[in-house]
Order: structure tokens, then sequence, then C-alpha cells
């Protein structure tokens, strides 16, 4: 079931958000209801997780591979 919400924000940021919304061939709203879907998502990960994610952006698959054959062999 869906129910109306009124939000206040800057009318220019506004402006831009329908601007976007246009481009991608949706709705504000939609656009609204993605954002708090993934706010309540990230708040049900793990922080440690969120914090760790893209730190190791330089490793190969198969060096990893072949620490996990030293490692387990």
């Amino acid at each position: 079931m869906n129910a109306k919400i009124t939000l206040y924000s800057d009318k220019g940021l506004i402006e831009k958000i329908k601007k976007y919304a246009k481009e991608k061939n949706t709705s504000v709203s939609a656009i609204v209801n993605e954002f708090f879907k993934s706010l309540l998502e990230k708040e049900k990960s793990a922080p440690i997780t969120d914090s760790l994610a893209g730190i190791l952006k330089d490793v190969k698959i198969e060096d990893y591979k072949k620490h996990l054959e030293e490692k387990y062999l």
C-alpha cells in the first residue's frame, strides 16, 4: 500500500533531482524510495565489512588463490 509523504528541500536541489529523474526515465518518488531502502539495508549490514570494502584494490584473484593453497594445502 502506498502512502503520501511531504518533503521539504532546497528549491535548486529539487529542480536538479527532477531533471535527473526525467533523464533516467523514473520519478522522484522512485529515487527517494530506493534511497530509503538502501539506507535501511546499510544499517543491517555489518559495520566492519562496510569499513573494509574496497581496501584491497590491487589484489589479483590469482594471488588470493595462491594464498589459499599455501594456507590450506
